[in-house]
């Protein structure tokens, strides 16, 4: 019994003094990629289905949305993704799909060049007639709803080089949506566009900035194929300078006020 505790104690000593091995370079490399392969995986795998970040590079949407403004997207506005199915194609939805809803401002791949994002505000549902008369949009041949307004709140966060144009606002019920739509009272050259039919799964769309915006007036429909998701909210803001100098030329501006805005 003794000898038996003894050798207990020798293998039990002998265990304890043994001293694990370094990992090797090699190891601790293809470890460091898993790692690194895993976040980018994750992360990829979060804008395909979930949340994407996009950057405002254009006016198309003010006053709604400003030059430099950084807003989240809902991937799963409409139903969720199978991950990664709209990278080369349409999507394909494990949920759903839901349609947009009129006045949704939403995200898509441009129908000319899919390499391209858009973001406009759905104006026209499939079946829709749409036109529009002296600036005003009708849909099925009933006025949007307009509201005058001053524009000195939106006058004051704008762009410079935007400042310089005779702009009217008007408060605007497009759907559930109430938001702020401006028109150059100066330019004549949008203030009317034939009545057209909206196709089968396909969206009309507009920038809220209406004389300059290019959209379904100038390139035509937005398949709901194209669709990445929903505009939800604004969660960062600042404006570069314009790089081509003149009266456009602007400082830097950083606008605290505008992050967590929800998108109306």
């Amino acid at each position: 019994m003794e000898q038996q505790d003894l050798n207990q104690e020798t293998t039990t000593t002998e265990e304890s003094t043994v001293v694990p091995t370094k990992p090797s370079k090699k190891e601790k490399f293809v470890k460091e990629v898993k790692s690194f392969t895993f976040i980018i995986f994750s992360v990829l795998l979060f804008r395909s289905v979930l949340f994407e970040p996009f950057k405002i590079p254009s006016g198309s949407m003010i006053p709604t949305l400003l030059i430099g403004d950084f807003i989240l997207v809902n991937k799963f506005s409409y139903g969720f993704k199978v991950p990664f199915s709209d990278w080369f194609s349409d999507p394909t939805y494990i949920t759903g799909p839901s349609k947009p809803l009129r006045g949704d401002v939403v995200v898509f791949k441009y129908p000319q060049d899919h390499s391209l994002n858009y973001i406009k505000r759905v104006v026209g549902l499939p079946g829709d007639t749409i036109e529009v008369v002296d600036k005003v949009v009708y849909i099925n041949g009933v006025p949007l709803s307009l509201k005058a307004i001053d524009g000195k709140e939106q006058i004051e966060d704008m762009d410079e080089k935007y400042k310089r144009y005779n702009f009217k606002f008007f408060e605007t019920l497009t759907g559930e949506h109430k938001h702020v739509t401006q028109i150059d009272q100066d330019n004549i050259f949008n203030s009317n566009f034939y009545k057209v039919t909206v196709p089968n799964d396909h969206y009309f769309v507009m920038g809220d900035n209406r004389d300059f915006s290019a959209d379904s007036r100038s390139w035509g429909f937005v398949p709901f194929g194209n669709i990445k998701g929903r505009a939800i909210a604004i969660w960062f803001s600042l404006s570069f300078p314009w790089p081509w100098g003149g009266d456009e030329q602007e400082s830097l501006a950083f606008r605290p006020w505008r992050i967590g805005k929800l998108i109306d």
